[in-house]
């Protein structure tokens, strides 16, 4: 038997599942692609979008990459935004990190981890920014919070970016959230009250 042959039972079996409580599910999934909301989180395995709020394929689009980042210059991220803004007018933008980040501890250390140090600093721009709060704490305390403040931050960048901003101009209604999920326990917590309009975002 193939290593991989049980992903494949393992799909035939989704299917299955998924047909039996409604049996035209697929031939509607592949007619349109109409999601709310738009997911910006890390690409930890721990972390699965869909599952996690409940929702079914079609209802998330998702962008997954080291500890959440929406970094200005990325234009992954940012192309998906637009994607999402202009052609799919989601109604929510989800930014959601999470405790017990890689991402987050590593910019913490003071080792070096290779390339992935690059994408790192944005991370350590954002503890440098709390440093006076950050600096207060310890241990796990601390990586908590910055994966805290990391979500918060990259949710200002979503507000800050181009798509988003212009759709506001145009009048189109987006709120942009920022979430934590602890992974110890599955639950997702708000960090801040969503932000809808440019006049919310912090100048």
């Amino acid at each position: 038997m193939n290593e991989l042959d049980h992903i494949f039972q393992n799909n035939l079996d989704w299917v299955d599942s998924i047909r039996a409580n409604d049996g035209d599910f697929f031939k509607k999934l592949a007619e349109q692609q109409t999601p709310d909301y738009l997911w910006i989180g890390c690409s930890d395995s721990r972390v699965p979008a869909n599952q996690l709020m409940g929702l079914l394929p079609g209802d998330v689009f998702v962008h997954r990459n080291i500890a959440n980042m929406v970094v200005h210059a990325d234009f992954n991220a940012l192309a998906v935004i637009q994607f999402a803004v202009e052609y799919l007018k989601v109604k929510h933008i989800i930014v959601c990190g999470h405790y017990l980040c890689g991402g987050v501890k590593c910019a913490l250390s003071q080792d070096r981890f290779g390339v992935i140090d690059s994408w790192l600093r944005h991370i350590k721009d954002v503890a440098y920014l709390h440093r006076d709060e950050l600096d207060q704490l310890e241990g796990r305390e601390k990586e908590n919070r910055l994966c805290e403040l990391n979500a918060i931050q990259q949710a200002q960048h979503v507000c800050e970016s181009p798509p988003v901003r212009d759709a506001w101009e145009r009048g189109q209604e987006i709120s942009v959230h920022a979430w934590i999920y602890g992974i110890a326990d599955g639950k997702i917590n708000k960090l801040q009250p969503p932000i809808m309009s440019a006049d919310q975002v912090r100048k």
